[in-house]
């Protein structure tokens, strides 16, 4: 009788994904650390709200534009070379923006944080951590990388809290700095075969674009992702200052200020955090259901619950216990549409040219950032507070959610050179 030899599955933690989760923890830890520095930055100068705003907004409009020019740098040149780039990208911007002094001089180098961001971010390190993993781990290993920049978000915003009450603004910035370029450290990691088949290595780039233009099903999944972009980046650069000005007293004798929240500005950092703690099960959750279960399905099911968090919480009165309640929530649905997102492109069209389509849709996510960080500070100053501007974003993800459901699953083959 002959012996079955045991199956061997393909290991998930690999040098490329633990490489990967370096980078993107770092890069987004600083990213989700700047609405900390609103309320700093805007009362050292005596500037509006929209200022710093608008820097923040720029920096992800910067994000976005990039994103696509820097998936398409790893495909042409390298995937390394291109983090390389983008760490350096990062760090000048951090560096000069420390000196700056005036609205346009923020916003001018935020350009630089934004390419910075591009080059260390989700673009890059996805298309690599997905031409890297076997099939059957591809879509869990997207959403380790995923998480990984939600861990970012945790340390991130407190951190930039704590340093803030020892150090200058402009001094945690050159911190920030420093702390990028020591994310290289992990570069030697990040080799990643070619994982593609042979119809798509003979595939030209222009023939991958035109192919993904042409199909409906593309310009939806672009359209989807504004309203994620409009979310994230509204509640990261305003949330804190948000909950600083709108959320009512905390109880100086409840757990909060036993585990040493005593201020809602405090609590604004905190609740950044909180968002990202748990989005890293929301991230992996929602991974694991995407190799199980309809993707664009998944996304329309996490954007209809989006669209009843937010809409609930700016009904209730905002107390310590619902900022904890909705950042809980709300971080569970935070980046659980990343993986699915990027596994769609991966599935839908290909890993040939994954990077670059991913930047490309990427780009709608960046422009809902944009709107939402620039907005947000707008409206602000016209208003006074942030309920319009919520609103809005609650408008946006019922969109969302609705555009994902005609999109068409299933694989194009690749079109012959």
């Amino acid at each position: 009788m002959t012996a079955v030899a045991p199956v061997r599955h393909a290991p998930i933690l690999t040098p490329v994904l633990i490489g990967g989760c370096v980078i993107i923890l770092i890069s987004f830890a600083i990213r989700a650390s700047f609405g900390v520095f609103q309320i700093p930055i805007a009362e050292e100068f005596g500037w509006l709200r929209a200022e710093f705003s608008l820097a923040i907004a720029i920096q992800n409009l910067a994000w976005g534009i990039g994103q696509p020019i820097f998936g398409a740098i790893a495909e042409k040149f390298g995937d390394r070379r291109a983090i390389v780039a983008g760490a350096l990208l990062y760090a000048v911007g951090l560096v000069l923006s420390s000196f700056a002094v005036t609205p346009g001089a923020h916003q001018l180098l935020e350009i630089l944080v934004g390419f910075g961001v591009a080059g260390t971010g989700f673009g890059v390190i996805l298309a690599v951590v997905g031409r890297a993993a076997s099939d059957e781990n591809r879509s869990l290993a997207l959403g380790i990388a995923t998480a990984a920049g939600s861990a970012g978000q945790v340390i991130g915003a407190p951190l930039a809290e704590i340093l803030l009450g020892f150090y200058s603004w402009q001094t945690v910035f050159l911190i920030f700095a420093a702390g990028i370029l020591l994310s290289l450290f992990a570069l030697p990691m990040m080799r990643s075969p070619a994982m593609a088949s042979r119809a798509e290595l003979e595939q030209s780039m222009g023939q991958a674009l035109r192919q993904a233009f042409r199909d409906p099903s593309f310009t939806l999944i672009f359209l989807g992702f504004f309203s994620c972009g409009y979310q994230l980046a509204f509640v990261t650069a305003h949330f804190p200052a948000m909950v600083t000005e709108m959320c009512g007293p905390i109880d100086q004798t409840g757990f909060l200020a036993g585990i040493g929240i005593s201020t809602t500005s405090a609590l604004g950092a905190v609740a950044i955090s909180v968002i990202g703690l748990a989005n890293i099960g929301g991230t992996l959750a929602a991974a694991w259901a995407g190799k199980r279960w309809s993707k664009k399905y998944l996304l329309a099911g996490i954007y209809t619950a989006r669209t009843f968090v937010a809409g609930a919480f700016i009904l209730l009165p905002i107390t310590p216990a619902s900022v904890l309640i909705f950042s809980v929530l709300m971080g569970s649905l935070w980046l659980a549409t990343v993986p699915l997102t990027s596994g769609l492109i991966a599935h839908i069209y290909g890993l040939r040219y994954m990077g670059t389509l991913y930047g490309i849709v990427f780009f709608s996510h960046q422009l809902g950032s944009f709107l939402g960080v620039w907005l947000g500070g707008r409206l602000y100053d016209l208003h006074g507070d942030y309920t319009l501007v919520w609103w809005v974003g609650v408008g946006v993800g019922a969109f969302s959610a609705i555009v994902h459901l005609p999109v068409r699953e299933r694989a194009m083959n690749a079109l012959p050179a």
